[in-house]
């Protein structure tokens, strides 16, 4: 029936949610193809490339067409949102020439690419956004130009509670790390998306309606944005990767431990601890006595081009306290760089997850039923973390110090209580509600996630060519 193309940013984590939903589009409507966009960055084009081969050799249906690269000096920006934003903007006449080629019935789009539209101009084709976070970053992202006019200067400074329909009040401080500074270039870039978001053919997000029912009812109800009306929405996950067939050892380590004693740590693929961090991580886990599997990556480095460089070559003595291996050998394993997440999470050796917060790592949490600790690093995961907390009851929060950092003591004490505790209990039940939730919204009958996906292919319909 024609070709839908997907465009996601450069960031690892976009590009795997785009390629789940070109599988979701033809496992359950086959007569569509699909095609990718890729960027060829300056950066983590390693893991990228591996990954695209893979499901190129593996997903027929699904081909990439890559776009022309374009160089790029990343230590002159100051932050990855902003490098995805510019190098996305210089690539808008190579996306148009991609179409023009391809003559898609669709295009859709990641938060980063609304640039993209203008590429879609002299050819006609409808454009909507996917959203890799939740419902909740939408509520937002609509609500952005109002709460622009409604709070003067940055939300950094202003020590208030920003107010959003269908959300709970967030402090300014904890809104997405790229709009905290009104005079960066990323609160503009945003800012901008925000005007084109509700101009778009339709929005879909990675969530079911049943995790998050206020937000999605503001957005539906027409309560986000101003003067226009809203694109329809259609929310139709969670939409995760199978995990893949690679056994990684630590799958046979969690083979040995009792059901639930496993408190799993990671932060995704772009936290970077101090080792000093790393070293009050440790000495938390050590003295909390509970049985921990921890994916470590790199310390930061002087400048972004390593900083986007996996280092296979960890040498976890000098990172680690002294001992520390030797000492939790009996009841702890240390991953190097990466481990198979959603295999992990989805062990019966696994009781607990300390989560970077980032919107797959929540989603891949709850369908395995896996209660969380929620320690936010970048991007939107600071207003991940209260949602999921004070509104989800998915997690329980870790606190940071008035330096920043999470201190030892804390890291005992969240462990414990997460695994032992009443309070641990709680989050434990609901999130065995949310995984029976997440199963029916993908169900084959009549799943909610199921039926939005229905009506998103039935839009694209008047644009086939016959």
């Amino acid at each position: 029936m024609g070709t839908i193309v997907l465009y996601p940013s450069t960031f690892m984590g976009h590009l795997i949610s785009m390629v789940e939903l070109g599988k979701l589009i033809i496992k359950h409507h086959p007569s569509y193809t699909i095609s990718i966009l890729t960027l060829t960055s300056s950066f983590n084009t390693g893991s990228t490339t591996t990954y695209i081969r893979h499901i190129s050799a593996t997903v027929p249906a699904i081909t990439f067409h890559h776009l022309p690269q374009i160089p790029l000096n990343l230590d002159a920006y100051p932050t990855s949102e902003a490098i995805g934003f510019d190098l996305i903007k210089r690539s808008v006449h190579n996306v148009a020439q991609a179409l023009n080629t391809i003559s898609p019935c669709a295009l859709i789009i990641d938060l980063f690419c609304t640039s993209a539209m203008a590429a879609t101009v002299s050819i006609n084709v409808p454009v909507y956004y996917f959203i890799t976070s939740g419902a909740c970053c939408v509520v937002k992202l609509l609500y952005f130009p109002i709460l622009d006019q409604i709070y003067e200067g940055s939300f950094r400074d202003m020590n208030k509670l920003i107010y959003s329909p269908g959300m709970p009040p967030i402090p300014s401080r904890d809104m997405p790390m790229p709009v905290l500074d009104r005079n960066s270039a990323d609160y503009l870039n945003f800012l901008e998306l925000s005007h084109y978001l509700p101009k778009s053919s339709g929005i879909i997000v990675n969530t079911f309606d049943s995790l998050e029912p206020k937000p999605i009812k503001a957005i539906r109800d027409g309560l986000c944005v101003e003067g226009q009306p809203t694109p329809p929405l259609y929310c139709i996950g969670p939409l995760l990767s199978d995990g893949g067939n690679d056994h990684h050892e630590c799958l046979s380590w969690l083979d040995s431990q009792p059901n639930k004693s496993v408190v799993y740590l990671s932060f995704g693929s772009e936290c970077m601890f101090s080792v000093d961090q790393l070293k009050d991580i440790a000495n938390g886990l050590e003295r909390s006595g509970h049985r921990f599997l921890w994916v470590i990556r790199s310390p930061p480095t002087t400048t972004k081009n390593e900083q986007f460089q996996l280092n296979s070559l960890l040498d976890l003595t000098k990172l680690l306290p002294d001992g520390f291996l030797c000492r939790t050998k009996d009841r702890g394993f240390v991953v190097k760089n990466w481990a198979p997440q959603v295999k992990v999470l989805s062990h019966e050796s696994i009781g607990g997850f300390v989560t970077h917060c980032g919107w797959n790592s929540v989603l891949e949490a709850t369908r395995a039923g896996v209660p969380m600790l929620a320690w936010p690093l970048y991007a939107e995961q600071r207003l991940n973390k209260i949602v999921m907390v004070e509104e989800m009851k998915l997690a329980l929060p870790i606190d940071e110090s008035d330096n920043g950092t999470v201190t030892s003591e804390e890291i005992e004490k969240r462990v414990r209580q997460l695994m032992e505790s009443n309070e641990g209990k709680i989050v434990r039940d609901v999130l065995i509600k949310r995984k029976k939730d997440a199963a029916r919204a993908m169900s084959d009958v009549c799943g909610s996630s199921r039926l939005a996906l229905a009506k998103l292919v039935e839009s694209w319909q008047p644009t086939v060519i016959h």
